[in-house]
């Protein structure tokens, strides 16, 4: 009686489409959501920073022109959507809102030259220049500062100019030298104090954008002439003085008609300057300054202050130094994608590196489908080696050896394709090989067997 094995069903575990697909799958829709959080961690991340920026401006008193400058510099930067803000910060007097900037409580404060410079102070723009103006009766002109030690000296000009005039005439602050330097009303007319006040010269100090705008000298001058001195120690003084600075009276600056002066003299003067702290970052600075370079209209007070503003001083010898963003900006006629963007790119580098990382454990660890070990197919193998004892036919043998060819079969493409791994592949041949040799030792069993039926019953026929 010849026993039939049934045969198992054909695997279907060798297609495995969704195994492949699914891990497929994952790694795509891990890479494109590292690739649009990281856009979006970047992009939010800068818009972020555009919109939240609050620079502190710190003034002197609300009457003075930092205090005014720095209202219309808020007004301009809302009015233009811009992502800076200014908070401005009041104080009794500037010398105290440069204290307050110099211990860094503030982000920003204007202050003129001749004052005390923290060090911390980096110029952004040139607002203003204060110059002086040496002024002479009729035609007679000064030749030099000496000639001025033994004349009286009217003072044209506020208070807070009279130690600026002491350092160009090189008078000490002693009682003696407050009989030859006397300060003026403010609304004195030159001619006037000329006619009436026996002073041998006028010495004026205001804003340049005051000066323009001043009536006062072109009316006098019709009535007196009068002679605007050229200084020729300017050069001299403004290397004595740091804060000083060399300036030029332009032609017909002081009135039309009659044309004075007559040409461009040479004379000293101080600067106003809006300054920022060194640690300001460089693209909050230049940005500042680029928005206050290309709206100065909207800029400039009701009285002519800032009304010519200029760019910060970029030369290394400047009295004040430009912030290193405000230079990088007035310099910038060349500079390439990848230096206006290489800390963004940086940034999206670094950030694409951490969410990929994290999507990358989270693949691995978690969500990916792990391939079956080639070490886990030895059971199977073994299971058809345990049916080949069972065998007792050469065709339910066959079944069983297609069926072992079949497990090999997966297991090598399996291996190609990734669905199976590596693990315990030396335990898989060797179960492999040990059913193969088996298949075969059985199939030469079953040939013995099938022999010696045959001799037997060509035995019982002859005996019959």
């Amino acid at each position: 009686m010849r026993a039939e094995v049934p045969t198992s069903a054909p695997d279907d575990r060798r297609s495995r489409p969704t195994f492949l697909n699914s891990n497929r799958r994952q790694v795509i829709l891990f890479a494109v959501l590292t690739l649009l959080l990281s856009f979006a961690t970047v992009w939010g991340g800068r818009i972020w920073l555009r919109n939240s920026e609050t620079l502190t401006f710190a003034v002197g008193e609300s009457s003075g022109p930092e205090a005014h400058f720095a209202a219309r510099l808020a007004a301009m930067l809302k009015a233009t959507s811009s992502r800076l803000h200014i908070k401005i910060i009041r104080n009794a007097d500037n010398a105290k809102a440069l204290a307050q900037f110099d211990h860094k409580q503030a982000d920003l404060a204007v202050l003129r030259t001749d004052a005390r410079i923290p060090p911390r102070a980096r110029s952004l723009a040139i607002l203003e220049h204060d110059l002086l103006m040496l002024i002479s009766p009729g035609d007679k002109k000064i030749r030099s500062l000496a000639e001025l030690k033994k004349k009286k000296i009217a003072l044209l000009t506020n208070g807070n100019n009279l130690a600026f005039v002491r350092n160009v005439l090189e008078i000490p602050d002693k009682a003696d030298a407050n009989a030859r330097l006397q300060l003026a009303p403010l609304n004195s007319m030159v001619d006037k104090l000329f006619a009436s006040g026996g002073y041998g010269a006028v010495i004026a100090v205001d804003h340049a954008s005051a000066i323009v705008r001043d009536k006062r000298f072109e009316q006098s001058a019709r009535r007196a002439p009068f002679t605007v001195n050229a200084i020729d120690e300017a050069t001299a003084l403004s290397r004595r003085y740091p804060g000083m600075s060399e300036e030029t009276l332009a032609t017909g600056l002081l009135s039309s008609s009659p044309q004075i002066p007559d040409d461009d003299i040479d004379t000293v003067g101080l600067q106003w300057l809006l300054v920022g702290q060194a640690a300001l970052a460089a693209n909050t600075a230049g940005e500042l300054a680029r928005t206050i370079y290309e709206n100065k209209a909207e800029l400039a007070l009701d009285d002519g202050f800032a009304s010519k503003i200029e760019p910060a001083d970029v030369d290394k010898s400047a009295f004040v130094a430009a912030h290193q963003g405000v230079a990088e900006y007035i310099n910038d006629t060349s500079r390439s994608f990848l230096d206006r963007y290489s800390d963004l790119l940086y940034l999206s580098v670094a950030v694409l590196g951490v969410i990929g990382s994290l999507f990358a454990t989270l693949y691995t660890k978690v969500t990916r489908v792990a391939p079956e070990k080639a070490g886990e197919l030895a059971t199977e193998i073994l299971d058809i080696g345990e049916r080949v004892a069972h065998v007792q036919t050469s065709e339910a043998l066959d079944g069983l050896q297609d069926e072992l060819e079949s497990v090999l079969r997966g297991a090598v493409i399996g291996l190609r394709d990734g669905t199976i791994s590596s693990d315990g592949l030396d335990t898989f041949k060797l179960g492999y090989e040990f059913v193969r040799d088996e298949i075969g030792m059985r199939r030469e069993s079953l040939k013995r067997q099938s022999g010696r039926d045959d001799v037997v019953i060509v035995k019982t026929a002859q005996s019959a």
